[in-house]
Formats: C-alpha cells, structure tokens, sequence
C-alpha cells in the first residue's frame, strides 16, 4: 500500500495514532498535503486509520462502522465479522486497503486477506512508510519515557523523512484508557 503511513502506539494511558497527510496520484505527483487518514468512528470511541486507495478505503469503513453498530462497539467481533465478510465477498475482495483500529486498550490491523492481527508490543503501522515509522516507534518506546502521543509524532517525522510517499502533515488522535 503506498501513498500514505498510519501509525499507532498503544501506552499505560491508552492509544495515539497519527496519520500524514501526503495524497499521491501514481509514482510522481503529490495531489494533497492535508488528506485526514485516521478518524474516530463509533461515537468517538475507536480510532481508525487506513491505507490504500481512498474509495476502497471509504468503503471498507462504512462496512466497518456498520460492523461496530451491529456488535455495539466491540472492536474484535466486528474486526472479525469485518475481515470475514471482505475475504468471501465477491466485490469486498477486490478493495485495496488496510485498517488500523484501536478502542484505547487494544490495536488490531485488519486486511483483505482476512487477517486481524493484533501486535504484540502495542504497536502497528501500515502504508508505504510504516516500516518506517514502526522501526522509530520501537526505539522510542523501548528508549525513552516519551507517551504514545509524542512517539507518534516523531516517529512519523522520520517516516517523513525517508519515504516520497510520507508528509509532516500529520492527524494524530488519541483516545484514552477508559
């Protein structure tokens, strides 16, 4: 998935995830600097992040929110009702997109192949940067005291660095343990 880097880093306080801002048409021309890629959803109480194309990507979040309403906001059940449903849907299967979502207490990553995965050290990215911007959340969180917010932003600003895909626009959301 190119074009974008969605990030989230879960602490002992509950969850950040951030999001550039960078809209690229093909290999070469940035469209949009300030795109909103993370979002709250299920009356503000989860946080989803995606990449990919945008419609698929709009798609699959209207599916998944109508996922939370049905499962009255539980994350997995819906994340599993959601990933099921895209795997053996006829049209769903061809959407090129991924998901992050968050409820504050858990990150789950959800994709076409009818993965959701769930990291085991609270953190998770997606798109063309987020190798990179996971490889700078790993050292900060292992390295300094820093909160899931302030490791987000900088290690988006490294991710803006090294990937032509990534911008220092970024949307950062948080949501709190509850």
């Amino acid at each position: 998935m190119h074009a974008t880097t969605i990030l989230a880093v879960l602490d002992d306080h509950g969850v950040a995830m951030a999001g550039d801002g960078q809209v690229t048409l093909g290999q070469q021309t940035v469209m949009k600097h300030t795109a909103r890629k993370v979002r709250r959803i299920y009356k503000e109480s989860i946080l989803v992040g995606f990449a990919g194309s945008t419609a698929d990507a709009f798609t699959l979040l209207e599916r998944f929110e109508a996922k939370l309403e049905q499962f009255k906001g539980n994350l997995p059940r819906a994340s599993v009702e959601l990933a099921k449903e895209w795997r053996t849907d006829k049209y769903l299967r061809r959407l090129e997109a991924m998901l992050l979502a968050s409820d504050g207490t858990q990150i789950l990553l959800l994709s076409g192949n009818g993965d959701v995965i769930e990291p085991d050290d609270g953190m998770a990215a997606i798109g063309s940067g987020g190798s990179y911007a996971l490889a700078a959340a790993r050292a900060l969180k292992r390295h300094t005291g820093m909160a899931a917010r302030e490791i987000c932003e900088r290690s988006m600003a490294i991710a803006a660095e090294i990937c032509v895909f990534t911008n220092d626009k970024l949307v950062v959301e948080t949501i709190d343990k509850g």
